[in-house]
């Protein structure tokens, strides 16, 4: 699909259910652990220079396209972005040493293609650089924080082992925290990055599915720094609306693209 944003004018995609009778908590494990390679590279990448050290990639990881060390104007969003980094880090870790022998490799990771293609979805120029300036990294975070809540929000429904369960949670928690850092951070920065922001979530929102699991961080002129339901409760989503997000892609049975230019490794890899 290279990058642009393959929509289909029309498409009413239908998602599979999160989770088959054969699908095991590993194999959720492993889509998370995916999710966390991708964070974690953007935030390592934006704060230190480089991205993750070859002992926490695995024995052939793919190779990651993009990301620079960002200058940051305001010395606390500075600091608000190395924590993400270091507990994005941990994030992979800690899948890599629960899982064991059943870890995957990082996946190829293209970063250029992938934001090339959301700020075309979204409207933000084709000169758009996420690692630009600390606005522009912090939308590009919020691409993916609030992804990462959604899905660690639906994978809580189905994870049998109670040790999972509870760990989900727990990172679950953690990154809602970062989504509210990244959306309140935005909301701060005044009328552009609001408007910016919305486009992200507007494009996001069309391509996951039929359904409306998205909201930007303002709404009908009020700061909406949590989106949510209207009981109050998380978005939830399940692996085939996430990989349509970050493959970019809104069609069934894509297994690669946006982001991840050779797909996600592991069992949970299609739309």
């Amino acid at each position: 699909m290279g990058a642009t944003l393959a929509t289909t004018t029309g498409l009413t995609p239908v998602s599979r259910a999160y989770a088959q009778e054969d699908v095991q908590d590993e194999d959720i494990f492993r889509f998370a652990l995916n999710l966390e390679y991708m964070e974690a590279e953007y935030y390592l990448r934006g704060t230190t220079g480089k991205g993750i050290d070859a002992a926490d990639a695995g024995s052939k990881p793919g190779d990651v396209v993009g990301g620079k060390k960002v200058s940051f104007e305001t010395p606390a969003i500075g600091q608000f972005m190395q924590e993400v980094a270091e507990k994005e880090l941990a994030h992979v870790r800690f899948y890599r040493k629960t899982l064991g022998k059943n870890v995957v490799d990082r996946p190829a990771i293209d970063f250029d293609a992938g934001f090339k293609a959301v700020a075309e979805a979204a409207g933000l120029g084709a000169d758009f650089d996420p690692f630009g300036n600390e606005t522009n990294f912090v939308l590009g975070g919020m691409l993916f924080e609030d992804v990462g809540v959604t899905a660690y929000a639906g994978a809580a429904t189905v994870l049998k082992n109670k040790d999972f369960l509870a760990a989900a949670a727990g990172i679950l928690a953690v990154e809602a925290y970062h989504m509210g850092m990244a959306r309140s951070t935005l909301y701060r920065k005044g009328e552009e990055a609001w408007k910016a922001a919305n486009a992200v979530s507007d494009a996001r929102d069309k391509i996951d599915g039929s359904d409306d699991k998205d909201e930007g961080i303002q709404v009908d002129g009020k700061a909406n720094i949590i989106p949510s339901t209207p009981d109050a409760i998380a978005f939830t989503r399940k692996p085939q609306e996430v990989l349509r997000i970050v493959y970019l892609n809104d069609k069934d049975g894509v297994s690669k693209g946006g982001f991840y230019p050779e797909g996600m490794n592991g069992t949970l890899k299609s739309t």
